[in-house]
């Protein structure tokens, strides 16, 4: 069985037994099934980058560590990456800037990703690069010599085409990435629009099929693979932390209230301020419920420094303050806004004693956010899931209340609809939902991927 390396901007070095969810708990799972080496960057910095990554090893798994100076946590995470790729990937093209340093710094960085990664590797291995930080990097290991399978996950929103080439280098990006053997998106849109941006440049004939494209010589294989979470790994932590100290704090502050929570990153794309106004709106439209639903919102900070961040931060604590100024009273606060982390599990339990989980991105690739809500409710008297209809989760969460994100006032009513949902009807939506996370569960996601990558014609494959 070969081995499967993993590939992704961030790595955790593990400490203890410790996971905390998504990502690291799929690539483990499949890593542990076959061995494996994880390869990325352990978030720190180093007066020079290291000619060699730290490697430790734990439970079967290796994880090679390397680092970043300043110039290229500026120009390559700072810069390229957050500032250019994740706002346009994500539609949100005002005031993004191409500046050649940046893209200069962003192959830099995966030449070198290649050169510290090559002495690891072995000949009959699999290599599952993720993420658009990373998306030359097939290119440069091929230059360096890999013959291996190399697969690619893209996390977040594939754009189409006319928001794509925005980007002065769209077609680099394009041919980066026609280098990979199997390319995976979280929905169908995601596939679609990569397409339509291959026809666009190499024209209709580059399309073989819905599932594969050919230009150059090279056929790629391209599909959906929808990340899901382990079901049961996450009822576990959501029943077994109810009574963590944690979760018994939060739930004697609520004084019997309904508990409606949101967790996401600090991220303009996540909606958060849209969701604010929603809920002032829902005080607003629906006074009967005023000192009877409590809404949680936790934001962990992030990319503090973009500037971006900042600023919604502040439009966020001046909604906080307005929302609670308005209708608090003695006894009650509207919203707990909290920029701080908590361990997963506490967070499946804050999730499981919530009345409504409201997951409104305005642009999100998937979401798992929406699916740990699903997952961490009690069947037998479940919350309701509030998600945006331009979240990948959509897609599979049909049953969900779906939301346009930019419609404070229909965010609202669903909010009160959530509430005041009959339990007969929360089941029946909670069933549909868990049993489409069982089918697209995290396990099926990892083996359907690597089962493609085992599949591909080492005869076929053609390198320029």
């Amino acid at each position: 069985m070969s081995r499967l390396v993993a590939v992704s901007n961030r790595i955790a070095l593990p400490k203890g037994t410790a996971v905390t969810g998504g990502l690291a708990v799929g690539l483990l799972s499949a890593m542990r099934e076959r061995g494996g080496l994880w390869f990325g960057w352990d978030g720190k910095m180093a007066a020079e980058p290291y000619d060699s990554p730290i490697v430790v090893r734990q439970g079967g798994v290796s994880y090679a560590a390397t680092r970043l100076d300043d110039a290229d946590y500026r120009d390559f995470y700072i810069g390229f990456c957050n500032s250019l790729l994740w706002p346009l990937f994500h539609y949100f093209t005002d005031g993004i800037r191409f500046r050649d340093e940046q893209y200069a710094a962003y192959l830099k960085v995966n030449r070198r990703f290649a050169k510290e990664l090559m002495p690891l590797l072995r000949q009959d291995d699999l290599i599952w690069v993720h993420d658009f930080h990373l998306i030359p990097l097939a290119g440069t290991l091929r230059d360096a010599g890999a013959s291996q399978p190399l697969g690619f996950f893209l996390h977040i929103p594939f754009p189409n085409f006319d928001v794509l080439r925005i980007l002065p280098v769209h077609i680099e990006l394009l041919q980066q990435l026609l280098q990979y053997d199997v390319i995976g998106f979280q929905t169908t849109r995601d596939l679609s629009a990569f397409r339509d941006a291959i026809a666009h440049v190499w024209g209709e004939k580059s399309v073989v099929a819905p599932g594969k494209v050919s230009v150059g010589g090279r056929q790629v294989v391209i599909d959906v693979f929808p990340i899901g979470v382990d079901v049961d790994a996450i009822q576990q932590q959501a029943s077994g932390s109810l009574g963590s100290v944690e979760c018994r704090r939060m739930s004697a502050g609520l004084v019997g209230r309904g508990l409606m929570v949101g967790v996401d990153r600090l991220d303009y794309s996540k909606g958060l301020v849209q969701r604010f106004h929603a809920y002032e709106t829902f005080l607003e439209r629906h006074p009967e419920s005023r000192n009877h639903v409590t809404f949680l919102q936790i934001a962990p900070l992030s990319r503090t420094d973009v500037r971006a961040y900042s600023q919604i931060r502040r439009d966020l604590e001046q909604a906080t303050g307005r929302t609670n100024g308005r209708f608090a009273d003695t006894d009650w606060t509207p919203i707990r806004y909290l920029n701080r982390n908590f361990p997963h599990d506490v967070l499946m339990g804050f999730l499981r004693c919530a009345r409504v989980g409201i997951v409104t991105p305005v642009r999100d690739g998937m979401n798992l956010v929406a699916k740990e809500f699903v997952a961490a409710q009690d069947p037998a008297d479940p919350g309701v899931l509030v998600l945006s209809t331009l979240a990948g989760a959509a897609r599979e969460l049909t049953a969900a209340l779906l939301v346009n994100p930019y419609d404070t006032c229909g965010m609202a009513d669903a909010i009160q609809r959530a509430l005041n949902m009959p339990l007969a009807e929360r089941r029946e939506r909670h069933q549909a939902m868990l049993k489409v996370l069982r089918r697209n569960s995290l396990h099926a996601w990892h083996s359907r991927f690597v089962e493609a990558l085992e599949a591909v014609d080492r005869a076929e494959v053609q390198y320029a």
